[in-house]
């Protein structure tokens, strides 16, 4: 797993369907990345699933995680 890994999401502000790319080095880490449709801050949780693949969960600064 030393490969990024196309992800879709949907922004938690405008609602767009977006896709990232997920690093496995951030396993575990959370970041802040702009939306590429309306340019507010999205909130990143990168971790692994039960299958062992990369998955995230995205929230905005208003959520509470």
């Amino acid at each position: 797993m030393n490969q990024l890994t196309e992800k879709l999401i949907s922004c938690p502000y405008c609602g767009e369907t977006i896709e990232v790319l997920l690093d496995p080095a951030d396993v575990q880490q959370s970041y802040i990345e702009d939306c590429q449709v309306c340019c507010k801050p999205i909130n990143f949780l990168v971790f692994t699933d039960v299958d062992e693949e990369l998955a995230v969960t995205v929230y905005s600064e208003d959520d509470a995680f």
